[in-house]
């Protein structure tokens, strides 16, 4: 007998960092999100036009991910993927938000980025297959 699958709906992915609040605010300001929730270590965006948002949680413990990773780093458990009409404008506009870029690019169209506490974020332009990194 299979149980029903109940509703689920995506509600927000969620970072830890070492201060959710100040890496909520380099994500507002990325994307002109705004929060929809904030209380001490804990913040919630969501984009203006509704859909899933991002939510930040301190975690004191917080280490770092290593992109790309060599055995016994501390892996990425995911990353983020933007869509950009200009690559290089992203690009600009993230690293005066501050962002870093990483050396190594993947792919001519896309470029990796790492937002203040080191988690790997993608800007791409024209994804043309779904699903690709």
């Amino acid at each position: 007998m299979t149980t029903p699958r109940p509703s689920l709906t995506l509600s927000s992915t969620v970072l830890d960092a070492p201060d959710a609040a100040e890496l909520a605010d380099f994500y507002r300001r990325l994307l002109g999100w705004e929060p929809v929730q904030e209380e001490p270590g804990w913040v919630k965006l969501l984009p203006p036009g509704g859909g899933s948002g991002l939510g930040f949680q301190t975690e004191r413990a917080y280490v770092p991910p290593v992109w790309p990773a060599s055995p016994g780093d501390q892996l990425m458990m995911l990353h983020l993927d933007f869509e950009v009409t200009d690559l290089e404008a992203g690009v600009a506009h993230a690293v005066a938000e501050g962002a870093t870029p990483a050396e190594f690019r993947p792919e001519p169209d896309v470029r990796v980025l790492f937002d203040p506490v080191g988690h790997p974020f993608c800007l791409f332009v024209n994804d043309p297959a779904p699903g690709r990194p």
